[in-house]
Formats: C-alpha cells, structure tokens, sequence
C-alpha cells in the first residue's frame, strides 16, 4: 500500500470524525483524517466544551449573589469578562490540542488540508494557502465535515452587533442588553449565561414554546423559571428586521397576537439552526446526494455511493456531539464487518441543555407517545420532595418518567432541575437494556442523592410513589 492510499479516510476531525479514525485504527485499518481547521471540530472548540465553561462561570456567579442562603457574605462581587473568556478558550485549547495526541497514540494520520472528493476512494487535499497537497485514495472514505450556523434572509450577522454562537462566546464587552433569536438548545444555553452574568435577556422562539423539542411539561416549568429569573421570552413570535443604528440594534417584532413591537436592544445572538458542511466538496459530481443542506445516509451511514459514507452533523438531526460519535463507530465497524452491530435508534439518545435549570431528556415525549397509540403510564417526582436538592439549595424541579402501560416499557424520560445532564444517562442505559418498570423499582438507588427521584418517579407512574 502506498503512502497516501489508505483502508479509510475520514474527512473531518471533529466528535464525529476522530471518533471513527481511532476506531477504524484498533480494528486494524491504516487510517487517515484530514482537518482544514479544529481538531476536535466545533464541539471542543467553538462549541459543546467551552460554552460549558462560559456557564460554569455564570453559575458561580450566581452563587456568588446568593451567598446568605448558605451563611456566607461576600462584599464588591465582581468578575473580569477577559479572564472569564480566556478561561474558556484555554480549555478549548487544552482538549483540542489532545485530539492531536490520540491520533498519534493510535497510528492515525494526520492531514492539516481541505478535502475535495474528485472521484470515489479519490481525495484532493489543499492547504491553508490553496497549494495543492498529493492525492490521497482510500478504499472508505467517511465524511464528518459537521455544520454551521444558519441565517434567515434579513437577519444575517454581522459580527459586531449582531451575533452568531462564536462571537458570543468571546465578547470584548458584557452587552447592556441582548436579544436571542431562537429558543432551541444553542439559544437558551446563551440566554442563560448572559442573564446569568447580570444581562437584561429578551428570547424570541417562532414555535409556541420554548425548547420546542422537549416535552411540554418541561418546556412550561422551562418558562417559569426563566422568568422568575427576570428574563422575557416571547413564544409564537417572530424577528421581522433587525436594523444597526448607532451601537444598538433596531428589532422589529410580531407577536403571537399578531401585534408589532419595536424595541432596541444592544447586540443580537441568531440561534435559528444549523446547516451542514456540504459545500466544495465535490459531493454532487460522484453522485452523493444532498437534500437541504444535509447528506442522506442509510441506517449504516451509507450514501448512494459505494465507498462513501456521511455522519454527524452534516447527515442531519440529532445535532449532537454524542451522536456523531456513536454513528461513527457503527459505521466503521459496519465496514470491518463487525457482527454486533446495530443501526444508530435515535430514540436512546439523550439530549441535555445546560441553562440553569438544567434540562435533559431521552425517547418519546408524552404527546409523541399518545399520539404513536400508546396506551401510557406517566410517573412525575418533584426535586422539592427530594433531601439532596433541598440540602443543595436546589429544590426547582421535575423528573418525569412515560411507559407503555401494556409491556412496562419505558418509552421516555424528561427532567428540568440540577445536575439532569448527569442523571439522564440513567434512564440512556435502562432504555439501550429494554428495562421495564419492574427492574427499575427493583433498582437499588443511593441516599441521599437526586438519583433517587428517578426511582420515585418511576413508582410514581404505578400508584407506589413513597415521598409525595
């Protein structure tokens, strides 16, 4: 085999891409990827990881403000927004630059270039400067080129006053007010931060709730408590024009009465969706078939072209890191002819957005599954029920657990309180197990923990619920 031919390419280093290198490197395949920009992709660098690190400070700073309920006193509370930033980057930094390192440990190479697809099991590479680097052929090639930020017509960004998730994340200056367009997981996580940070917060969400996709109930307990918090959110509305004057933006809105408000607000996040990577790379000339913006895959992330395969981002929702990551791993074993592998079942896949209160689900809502025919079962625990919440000074909050009333099978879990993001996986696991109700109530869980309103709200869903 020569230099530059290989088992497998993967086009994109991001959760999704080096996740399959590594993977198709233990299986034996000589495994090359190649990155035009972040190793690590936006999820480590612009992304996943240093927007947890934006919102772990807001959360300090929160506490901070709140320090009497816990006996304390602090005077001249005040942060420094550059050092609260670069303390972001520098953790972005740090896991982006360990990809690197767990290429090399698992003899994966590494090509800093854009790729072309010129034919299949073909690869044209070139480099920051557009100098064309040499041929690169493998036998697979999987694309994880990821996704961008989408714009609506009219309310593109402009970088200054009008944002898109990166200019958010590293603001030269605290705005002193700010409108987010958009109330789906990237928007309320910014929503959160700001206001969290001491920023007048003003959400606009098309759809009639916020975090469209979760469950209902979650999305109303959502509202309330952003509201408490002092945040205004308008549901069933839209951004008709957003017009720069001066430092501020011009925000012309329609409301869900259908009645027009102006307002002006200092700087704007657009958080309205994203679209894949899809473009220059040659995907329409060998025939991969592109439908709005996104690749079409099988269930084994096989496009129309043998030997070309998409995942991630840039093959459709979920949007997830996790996600991207899993479909890799079962398309390289799909293609090492593995003969445990399972299609990815979206159903079991967690989603968690980590605004203060915290928000996290996995399966069915309970519309969904009512409207699938279930016949179901709904069990609900309240975190102010729960000794570990109440002790935390965290007692807002809900789990909420849906089965199938005829098998006990539990079709969907969602939660809003804190530290959900962590829990979730609980229900990930017994969902992947096909657990019924009968092994969760036998489940031993831990005291004192908020593990433990898993348990209770399970056994609330069959009349046996102890601490409500």
């Amino acid at each position: 085999m020569s230099e530059n031919n290989y088992d497998l390419v993967v086009i994109g280093a991001g959760p999704g891409g080096y996740v399959s290198a590594i993977r198709a490197a233990q299986l034996g395949m000589k495994t090359a990827v190649i990155e035009r920009e972040h190793y690590g992709g936006i999820c480590l660098n612009w992304g996943c990881i240093p927007t947890k690190a934006l919102l772990r400070s807001s959360e300090i700073n929160h506490l901070l403000h709140n320090l009497k309920e816990f006996g304390f006193s602090a005077d001249n509370i005040a942060y420094d927004l550059g050092k609260v930033v670069k303390r972001s980057r520098r953790v972005a930094r740090r896991l982006s630059g360990g990809i690197g390192y767990l290429l090399k440990k698992n003899d994966v190479t590494a090509i800093d270039g854009e790729a072309r697809i010129t034919a299949p099991g073909k690869i044209a590479v070139t480099d920051k400067d557009g100098k064309a680097l040499p041929e690169v052929t493998a036998k697979h090639i999987i694309i994880a080129t990821g996704a961008r930020a989408r714009t609506l017509p009219g309310l593109e960004p402009d970088g200054e006053k009008i944002w898109t998730y990166k200019e958010a994340m590293v603001p030269s200056e605290m705005p002193q007010s700010l409108l987010v367009v958009g109330s789906g997981a990237i928007g309320i996580e910014f929503a959160s931060f700001y206001q969290n940070m001491g920023v007048p917060v003003t959400v606009v969400e098309v759809m009639d709730r916020i975090l469209p996709v979760e469950d209902a109930e979650i999305s109303e307990l959502a509202l309330k408590a952003f509201k408490a918090q002092g945040m205004t959110l308008h549901t069933g509305a839209t951004v008709e024009s957003l017009s720069p004057q001066g430092d501020n933006v011009n925000v012309q809105l329609k409301l869900a009465d259908g009645s027009q408000e102006t307002t002006e607000v200092h700087r704007v996040i657009l958080a309205v969706g994203i679209t894949g990577n899809v473009e220059n790379m040659g995907l329409e000339e060998v025939g991969v078939k592109v439908e709005k913006g996104h690749i079409s895959i099988n269930e084994w992330c096989e496009t129309g072209v043998p030997g070309i395969y998409a995942i991630g981002d840039v093959a459709g929702p979920p949007w997830l890191a996790h996600k991207a990551s899993h479909e890799g791993i079962l398309c390289v074993e799909k293609i090492a002819g593995l003969d445990h592998v399972h299609p990815m079942q979206t159903s079991n896949i967690p989603g968690c957005t980590y605004c203060r209160p915290q928000v996290a689900s996995v399966g069915l809502t309970e519309q969904a599954a009512t409207e699938q025919g279930y016949d179901i079962k709904v069990g609900r625990f309240p975190y102010q029920g729960n000794g570990k919440a109440v002790a935390l000074g965290e007692p807002e909050g809900l789990i909420k657990t849906i089965f199938d009333a005829k098998t006990g099978e539990l079709l969907g879990a969602h939660m809003i309180g804190a530290e959900v993001t962590e829990l979730i996986q609980g229900y990930g696991i017994a969902k992947t197990l096909e657990t019924t109700e009968q092994e969760l109530m036998h489940t031993v869980f831990p005291h004192p923990t908020l593990s433990e309103m898993m348990h209770e709200s399970v056994l609330d869903a069959y009349d046996r619920v102890i601490h409500i």
